[in-house]
């Protein structure tokens, strides 16, 4: 389950792939358009390696950072890693959180299924109070 509202957010560094070679992301970095108009920074994590990931960014042309939680430790601590999935190891669920200046988790969200999304309505509610 992940971890609740309210909770410090677990810090992370993880690695990114992007045209001039991996970087390190850490908690809070890159932006996307959509949220910029709540001050928001937004990154994909997934635990796929960082070249896969670029790869799948060009072809789909996602525009935000994209960090590799290939270890798996990052899902551990904010409690989205599933121990097996159909046979195949450990993954991590489908999850979403907002968090706020001071590394306080103010919105967090497990999917009940790989195929759901989470509730952006809600997200974006979640950082139109935020100031």
């Amino acid at each position: 389950m992940a971890i609740p509202v309210g909770s410090k957010a677990p810090d992370f560094t993880l690695k990114s792939k992007q045209t001039s070679g991996l970087i390190d992301v850490k908690l809070i970095t890159a932006g996307l358009s959509a949220y910029q108009t709540v001050n928001a920074d937004v990154i994909g994590v997934s635990v796929d390696s960082p070249f896969a990931q670029e790869a799948w960014a060009q072809k789909e042309k996602i525009g935000i950072t994209l960090a590799s939680d290939l270890n798996k430790k990052t899902a551990e601590a904010y409690g989205t890693l599933l121990p097996d999935l159909l046979g195949l190891g450990s993954v991590s669920a489908r999850a979403a959180f907002v968090i706020d200046k001071n590394g306080v988790v103010q919105y967090s969200e497990q999917t009940p299924s790989p195929k759901e999304l989470p509730n952006f309505n809600a997200i974006k509610e979640t950082l139109s109070k935020l100031k």
